[in-house]
C-alpha cells in the first residue's frame, strides 16, 4: 500500500466547544463542519497541559508532562524523546513546517552563546521550515508591507480605532481579511503543494497561530457576532467570588493583564465588566470563523488528494470570559477541551467519538498509522480503532491534564498558603463523566461535579469522601502506569530481537 500524505493542522488556542458540528449555538465553522462530515469528530478531547511549549510538547511526543516535564514556555524538550518529525522522517517522509511549533532546544546540545536558547520559539527537532511565523510575527510584517502597507505601521500592525465609551473597541484592523496570519501561512501552504510530485507523499504541519491572541480580527469577521448572543458565562458573579474559591484562582487572575489579549489595552483581566468580555467574545468567534475560511481553501485544494491523511486539532483551549479569565492555565476544562478531527485517506461516514480522549493520542496514533516503531514509551493510545468504527475493549474512563504553577507561586506568594511549593508545584486534574477531581499539591484539592453549571462551583470534597478516595486511587494508578517504560519492556539481549 502506498504511503499516504500526512497534513497536520493546528489552530492555536482553539476551544472544543467552538464548532457549529460541535453544536455551539452561535460560532458559524462551515468548511469544518463539512469536514466532519467525512472525519471522525472526538467529542471529549483534551489537551495534556498548558500552556503552548508545554501543551505542544505533550502533541509531539505523546507524552504527558510528568514524563516530558515541559513545565512552561522555555522549558527544554529533553533531546532524547522522539516526537512527531523524528519518527516520520524514519517512515521517508521530509516533515514540513508552516508556521512554529514553540519547542524549547534542549541547551546540552547547543554553545551557551547560541541564540536558540534566548527563546522557546525553536523548531521541533525533523522539521524543515518552509515558512516560519515566530512570535515577532517578523515573516508575515514583511510580506504586509510588500504588499502596499506602510513599514512605519508595522509595531501597532493589530491596534484597531477606538469606540467611544467601550473598553474593547470592535473595528477593523488595517489589514485586510486575505492579510492575516492564516492566510499567511494557508497561501505559504498552498503554494508549497503545488510543488510537491503526485508520486511522492508528503509531510506538513500547518501551524496556525489563531484563534490565539491578540483578539483582533478585520472585516467582515469583526462585526460577524453579535455580543449578546452566545451561552452564559460560566462562574460567580463577581470575580472576587471566583478568586475566593481557589488560591490558584486568584493567583491566576492576579497575573492576567488585558494587553496580553487587548493590544493597547491597561489593567487586568478580572476588572472587565460581563459587557465587555461578550464583546471580545464576539471577536473570538470571528477569528474562529475566519480561520474556518482559510481552512476552506485547503480542504478544497486536497479534495482530488484522496490518499492523504488530515488531522485538525489544537495545542489547548481559550478561557473566554469563563471564571473572569481569558487566556490558558489553572484546573477548569474550558483551559483544556478542544477539537480533534481526523480523516483517513479516501475519506469515511462520519464517525463520533464520545470516548475521553488525549493530545497524547496523536503520536502513537500517526506512528501505528506509519507502521513506526516509536523510540520511546508514549503515554498516548493510538486511536486507530476509533478511526476503523471500532471500540477499544479497554480505554480510559477519564481525561487527565495537568498545570504546573511554579511561576505563579514567584508572581504571586502572598496569595497561597505558606506550605505551598514545599513539594510538587503541579497540579493534575482528571476528569470522569461523573466527577471532576483536582489534586493540588499542598493546599486545597476539590471534587466537582463534572456537569458543573454556569455558577460557583461548590467544593463537594468533605460529602463525598469515597469519591475523592477514588479519583486518589486511579490518579496513584495513572501516575504508576505511566512510568517510563521506554526501556523496561524487553531484556538487553532480547532488544534488537
Amino acid at each position: 500500500m502506498k504511503r499516504p500524505n500526512i497534513l497536520l493542522i493546528t489552530a492555536d488556542q482553539w476551544r472544543g466547544d467552538c464548532l457549529g458540528t460541535a453544536g455551539h449555538p452561535v460560532v458559524r465553522t462551515p468548511n469544518l463542519d463539512a469536514f466532519a462530515e467525512t472525519a471522525t469528530v472526538f467529542e471529549k478531547h483534551f489537551a495534556a497541559t498548558a500552556p503552548c511549549s508545554p501543551a505542544r510538547a505533550s502533541l509531539y511526543t505523546g507524552l504527558y508532562q510528568m514524563n516530558h516535564r515541559v513545565v512552561r514556555n522555555g522549558a527544554a524538550l529533553d533531546d532524547r524523546f522522539d516526537n512527531i518529525a523524528r519518527a516520520l522522517r524514519r517512515a521517508g517522509y521530509t516533515p514540513t513546517l508552516f508556521g512554529y511549533t514553540d519547542a524549547a532546544p534542549d541547551p546540552r546540545r547547543h554553545h551557551p552563546d547560541d541564540p536558540a536558547l534566548q527563546t522557546y520559539e525553536g523548531v521541533l527537532p525533523g522539521f524543515a521550515v518552509r515558512q516560519a511565523l515566530p512570535e515577532d510575527d517578523k515573516p508575515w510584517l514583511s510580506w504586509l508591507v510588500s504588499r502596499g502597507h506602510d513599514p512605519e505601521t508595522m509595531d501597532s500592525i493589530h491596534r484597531v480605532e477606538a469606540e467611544p465609551g467601550e473598553r474593547v473597541s470592535r473595528k477593523a484592523p488595517r489589514y485586510s481579511n486575505k492579510e492575516t496570519q492564516t492566510a499567511f501561512l494557508a497561501d505559504a501552504f498552498l503554494s508549497w503543494l503545488g510543488e510537491q510530485d503526485r508520486e511522492t507523499p508528503w509531510m506538513a504541519h500547518v501551524s496556525f497561530l489563531r484563534p490565539h491572541p491578540p483578539i483582533v480580527v478585520p472585516e467582515p469577521y469583526n462585526t460577524m457576532y453579535d455580543p449578546d448572543e452566545g451561552p452564559d458565562f460560566a462562574g460567580a458573579e463577581t470575580a472576587g467570588e471566583e478568586a475566593a474559591f481557589h488560591p490558584l484562582i486568584a493567583a491566576l487572575q492576579a497575573n492576567q493583564r488585558l494587553s496580553s489579549h487587548v493590544p493597547g489595552a491597561t489593567g487586568l483581566v478580572r476588572d472587565m465588566t460581563r459587557h465587555d468580555l461578550r464583546r471580545l467574545r464576539a471577536l473570538y468567534y470571528g477569528m474562529i470563523t475566519e480561520v474556518d475560511a482559510q481552512l476552506g481553501r485547503i480542504f478544497t485544494a486536497l479534495d482530488n488528494l484522496e490518499n492523504t491523511v488530515v488531522v485538525f486539532t489544537s495545542d489547548h483551549a481559550e478561557m473566554l470570559g469563563d471564571h473572569w479569565m481569558l487566556g490558558k492555565g489553572g484546573f477548569y476544562k474550558q483551559s483544556y477541551h478542544i477539537p480533534l478531527m481526523i480523516r483517513l485517506p479516501g475519506g469515511a461516514r462520519a464517525n463520533r467519538v464520545s470516548a475521553f480522549t488525549s493530545a497524547a493520542d496523536i503520536f502513537p496514533t500517526l506512528l501505528e498509522l506509519l507502521d513506526v516503531a516509536p523510540l520511546h514509551a508514549p503515554d498516548g493510545f493510538s486511536l486507530l480503532p476509533f478511526l476503523s468504527g471500532q471500540t477499544p475493549l479497554a480505554w480510559r474512563d477519564a481525561a487527565l491534564w495537568e498545570f504546573d504553577y511554579r511561576q505563579l507561586l514567584k508572581t504571586s506568594p502572598g496569595l497561597f498558603p505558606e506550605t505551598a511549593g514545599t513539594g510538587s508545584t503541579a497540579l493534575i486534574s482528571r476528569l470522569g463523566e461523573d466527577w471532576h477531581y483536582v489534586h493540588v499539591p499542598d493546599m486545597q484539592s476539590l471534587l466537582l461535579k463534572a456537569d458543573m453549571p454556569a455558577t460557583l462551583p461548590e467544593n463537594r470534597a468533605a460529602e463525598h469522601p469515597d469519591a475523592v478516595i477514588a479519583n486518589l486511587d486511579a490518579l496513584l494508578s495513572t501516575r504508576m502506569r505511566h512510568n517510563d517504560e521506554t526501556l523496561a519492556r524487553s531484556l538487553v539481549w532480547d532488544y534488537y530481537a
